[in-house]
């Protein structure tokens, strides 16, 4: 089984059982009562490269993150200046976290607040708006492009903002037009490789393959550009030439030394590939 093919059955029943609990029309009246969603496109336009900071409780490819560290994580994000906006897994089965999780960092949190999950329907975008979030992910390797289309017009509608992530160069092509966030995961997500059981963790992600990263040549011009999975801060420098932000979750969660000292980390390595 490759990655994919162990999550989105799950993402359908967590779905399912989302309907069940909260019916469409509740959830679209929620949505519309949220207060007014936060600009995550301005947020990572601003000047200088910036993060992408993520919280989650663990990941298929790695396994655990450190308690302390997803503890903390929210109010280190809040007062680093390099971190623009937050991401929040709300795949509850595979990556530990959930919208209740999200909405409750959304409250507190100064920052746009991106609902990265496996976004297939459009409950999904009404239930992030609802718990606060100011925009989603839609991923090209999951979606047609018909229904990327579809969905980022009702993320329009929402006032909201869309992640696009590519994964290789024909995804490209079948972007909308208007899509203004892009990101390339270097994640391998059909991959069959060392994926990680439940409870346990590893200290290598055979799933990554960093040349994903060479496709930002080939994004169209004036996209804001996201480096999405692996990235760490010895190899973050390398990255500013082609990407306005970098998506990073798990050398910041499993760090011993804590979040805050990993993003001093991050900061250092940026001063230092611009001096």
């Amino acid at each position: 089984m490759t990655i994919l093919d162990r999550i989105l059955p799950d993402v359908r029943r967590e779905l399912d059982a989302a309907r069940r609990t909260v019916p469409l029309m509740e959830i679209k009246s929620r949505a519309h009562a949220a207060s007014p969603p936060r600009d995550f496109a301005a947020a990572l336009s601003a000047s200088g490269f910036g993060l992408i900071a993520e919280i989650k409780h663990r990941s298929p490819s790695m396994g655990t993150m450190r308690l302390e560290n997803v503890e903390a994580a929210a109010s280190a994000y809040e007062a680093s200046p390099l971190v623009r906006a937050v991401s929040v897994l709300t795949n509850e089965t595979h990556f530990g976290t959930s919208l209740d999780d999200l909405a409750a960092i959304a409250a507190t949190s100064s920052k746009p607040i991106l609902r990265k999950d496996f976004i297939l329907d459009p409950y999904q975008i009404y239930a992030a708006r609802a718990a606060g979030a100011d925009a989603v992910l839609l991923m090209a390797n999951v979606l047609s492009s018909a229904q990327m289309v579809e969905l980022y017009k009702l993320v329009h509608d929402l006032g909201m903002e869309a992640l696009f992530e590519i994964h290789e160069h024909r995804e490209i092509a079948i972007l909308p037009t208007n899509a203004r966030v892009i990101g390339i995961n270097s994640r391998k997500f059909k991959s069959q490789t060392k994926l990680v059981a439940a409870g346990e963790s590893s200290e290598r992600d055979f799933t990554l393959d960093f040349t994903a990263f060479d496709l930002a040549e080939s994004i169209p011009a004036g996209s804001i550009r996201v480096a999405e999975s692996g990235v760490a801060p010895h190899t973050v420098s390398e990255l500013t030439r082609h990407f306005n932000a970098a998506l990073v979750g798990t050398s910041l969660l499993r760090d011993p030394r804590g979040v805050a000292a990993s993003l001093e980390d991050f900061a250092r390595a940026l001063a230092e590939s611009t001096s």
